[in-house]
C-alpha cells in the first residue's frame, strides 16, 4: 500500500521495500495507491477479505506543515490499521514515517522505514504460521516467549 501523496518520497520507499523482500525470498504480489495515508484502512480492509494475502506492508511520509494536521492523520491512520490487523488477524506493517518531520527527515528515512516493515511484516507472517503449526496440549500449561 502506497501513499500517492509525497510521491517522490513514496516511490523510493517502494523500490527499498521490493529490494528487501526479494533478498527475504518474500513476494510484493499486490500494489496499490492510494491518496495519502488517511485513504490507506478502507482499500486495506478490502485486501484483508482476499485469503491468499498474509500481510500488508503501508509506505507514506507523513510530513510536518504549518498546522497539527499531520498529527491528526498520523494518529488516526496508525489506529484504524492496528484496528484491521486485529479484526482480520494478519499483520499490518506501519512503514509510514512521520509526524512531525521535515522533508529532510522524511528522504533520510526513505531508504530505512520500508526494510524495517518488510522485516517486520515477513516476521509476523512466519511467527504466526509457527503458532497455528504448534500443537497445544490440553493438560499443561502454555507459556510462549519469543
Amino acid at each position: 500500500m502506497v501513499s500517492e501523496f509525497n510521491h517522490e518520497i513514496t516511490d523510493l520507499m517502494l523500490e527499498e521495500a521490493r529490494v528487501h523482500a526479494s533478498k527475504l525470498n518474500s513476494d510484493i504480489s499486490h500494489i496499490c495507491y492510494v491518496p495519502g495515508t488517511f485513504d490507506m484502512p478502507l482499500i486495506i480492509s478490502h485486501l484483508l477479505q482476499n485469503n491468499t494475502i498474509d500481510a500488508i506492508i503501508t509506505l507514506g511520509a507523513v510530513i510536518k506543515g504549518d498546522t497539527n494536521h499531520d498529527l491528526i492523520i498520523a494518529e488516526n491512520t496508525a489506529r484504524l490499521i492496528s484496528d484491521l490487523s486485529l479484526q482480520y488477524k494478519k499483520p499490518i506493517a506501519l512503514g509510514i514515517s512521520g509526524p512531525n518531520m521535515t522533508v529532510e527527515q522524511a528522504w533520510e528515512r526513505a531508504k530505512i522505514v520500508p526494510i524495517r516493515a518488510v522485516n517486520a511484516a515477513v516476521n509476523m507472517v512466519n511467527r504466526i504460521k509457527k503458532l497455528n503449526e504448534s500443537q497445544y496440549n490440553e493438560n499443561k500449561t502454555t507459556i510462549i516467549i519469543k
